[in-house]
This record gives C-alpha cells, sequence and structure tokens, in this order.
C-alpha cells in the first residue's frame, strides 16, 4: 500500500508573521499558559479525544475516530513550524503536513485551510510537557464569518490518566459544550506506509 501526504499551505500576507505582526481574532476568549517553551512542546504527541462546535468536523470523525500521531518539528531560527499528522484513512496509512506560524505570543500558533477558507488559531491551554496537552483552536471561516470551537487532548502515549481526562471535561464546559458528545479516539495499529489498520481497537472513555 502507498503513503499518502497531503501538503496544506501556509497563509502568507505580505510575508511571514514576525514578533509584531499577528493574526486578530476578535473577541479572543483564549489565554495560552504562562511560561509555555515550545522546544519542551515538540516532538510527539497523540491526538487522544476532540469535540467540536461543527456537526460536519464531528460527523467525519464519528465515523473515523482514530488516535492521530502528531509530529512537530521546529527549526530555533524559523518563525514556524510543521506538523506532520499520521492516521488511517479507509484502511490506508496518511500524512498531513501542516505549516504553522508562531506569534509573539508564547502557546499561540496561526494556520490556514485554504479548503474551507479558514483562518485557525490554535492555543496551549495547559501542558506538562511530558504526558499531556490541553488544546483549544478557533477558527473563522471567509467569507462567511463562521466561526467553530475545537478542544483537544493531546497525550505524550496513547494512554492519559483520569486526573487528566478531568480537566478535558472542564475545559469542554468552560466553553459551554456537551461532554457526552467529545470523541475519545481508539488506537488500530501504529500508522506506517502500507500497514493495514488491524481490527481490534482500544479506546479512552469519559467515564
Amino acid at each position: 500500500m502507498q503513503r499518502v501526504v497531503f501538503l496544506v499551505p501556509l497563509l502568507v500576507v505580505g510575508s511571514i508573521w514576525t514578533h509584531q505582526m499577528d493574526p486578530v481574532v476578535e473577541n479572543n476568549p483564549a489565554t495560552p499558559m504562562e511560561n509555555f517553551d515550545f522546544e519542551q512542546f515538540a516532538g510527539r504527541w497523540y491526538e487522544m479525544a476532540v469535540l467540536s462546535t461543527c456537526p460536519h468536523y464531528m460527523q467525519r470523525k464519528k465515523t473515523n475516530p482514530v488516535i492521530v500521531a502528531l509530529d512537530l518539528t521546529h527549526v530555533p531560527a524559523q518563525r514556524n513550524f510543521t506538523m506532520t499528522s499520521s492516521t488511517f484513512k479507509n484502511g490506508t496509512c496518511t500524512e498531513t503536513l501542516t505549516v504553522y506560524s508562531l506569534t509573539s505570543t508564547p502557546g499561540r500558533f496561526f494556520h490556514h485551510v485554504a479548503r474551507f477558507g479558514a483562518n485557525v488559531d490554535s492555543f496551549v491551554i495547559h501542558t506538562n510537557y511530558d504526558e499531556y496537552a490541553l488544546m483549544l483552536q478557533l477558527s473563522t471561516e471567509q467569507p462567511s464569518g463562521n466561526k467553530t470551537t475545537v478542544v483537544k487532548l493531546y497525550g505524550r502515549t496513547m494512554s492519559v490518566s483520569p486526573p487528566v481526562l478531568d480537566q478535558f471535561k472542564a475545559l469542554i464546559r468552560h466553553h459551554e459544550m456537551s461532554e457526552d458528545a467529545a470523541i475519545m479516539n481508539q488506537h488500530k495499529g501504529d500508522c506506517f506506509p502500507g500497514k493495514q489498520m488491524m481490527e481490534e481497537t482500544h479506546g479512552l472513555t469519559l467515564a
């Protein structure tokens, strides 16, 4: 089987974002954690759970609730980093490369999704770097102005502790979303080119 690779282009407006030039989210309700250190945050993560206010996004996730491996790579001299997402889609290992801009606010990143004309702000709400990270993504589609809120739970391994799940649920409630609707991703085997998806699955629960 062949590896499928997609490239999500970075939105460039005149030049890449600098320390003095950040994307703007009106009435931004998010604040990243204090003293965030990106170099400690870089490396491999696994997307363990997700909840979105977009019904189409949630429907797609429900049809394929698979743990996504995320590899964050950053060259210190540059103001951006790449995130390579690896997961199974229709039984095939698929990789997607996305370029994120760093902003002048540590713990806040930006990228543009051309397919939906959406500007996306990502915030690291909290992380201890070696176990978990709570993520918030706020997006605005253009020109419709439709806004979406996404809450994600990342883990350094494919398991997280009950206290971490409690923090994830608290973040969901803070943004007035229903924790019962959260999707807990399942492990269906390591995603390598040419490897088929295994039948047995293992997932998380919010209970």
